[in-house]
């Protein structure tokens, strides 16, 4: 007896662990673990005793199905990661210039907010930029430090 349902709820984990958040695809990857242990076992039951299925061949699918779960539980671990990464980014942001892709709006970064597919700068004007690819970042100018305006030089 095949088990074409194991692929179906495979895929099923993939899609939910893309659009669901870390803590979610760990649930649903525990709950398709108890589905596939009662397809197993509902298969055992039901199959032909005079041509059982291959023990090597249950194995297989066990190890498979297995290295699924480890595979999103790496993903979740990876999400907490790059999550954790985009925050320590965002506050090295914070108090320098940012200009806009399009050269339009620049001002000194006080804030900036992380979502999952990008990261939001607001200036101290209160523009916001979103930090993607075009976008510059760097030191603000460097404060006149010389009360003398004066720029004749002396020579004796």
């Amino acid at each position: 007896m095949a088990v074409d349902a194991v692929t179906s709820t495979t895929s099923t984990t993939s899609t939910t662990t893309t659009n669901n958040s870390a803590s979610s695809a760990s649930a649903s990857a525990s709950l398709d673990y108890e589905s596939f242990l009662k397809l197993l076992i509902a298969q055992m039951q039901n199959q032909d005793p005079t041509d059982p299925m291959d023990a090597s061949e249950q194995i297989s699918q066990l190890a498979t199905f297995s290295q699924v779960e480890q595979t999103i539980q790496t993903n979740s671990n990876l999400e907490t990661l790059i999550t954790g990464n985009a925050l320590t980014n965002a506050s090295n942001y914070i108090g320098k210039t940012i200009t806009s892709a399009d050269e339009k709006t620049t001002g000194v970064i006080e804030s900036v907010r992380v979502y999952s597919d990008t990261m939001v700068a607001t200036t101290t004007d209160g523009d916001e930029i979103p930090i993607t690819v075009g976008v510059r970042v760097g030191e603000p100018p460097a404060a006149d430090t010389d009360t003398d305006t004066d720029t004749e030089t002396s020579e004796t």
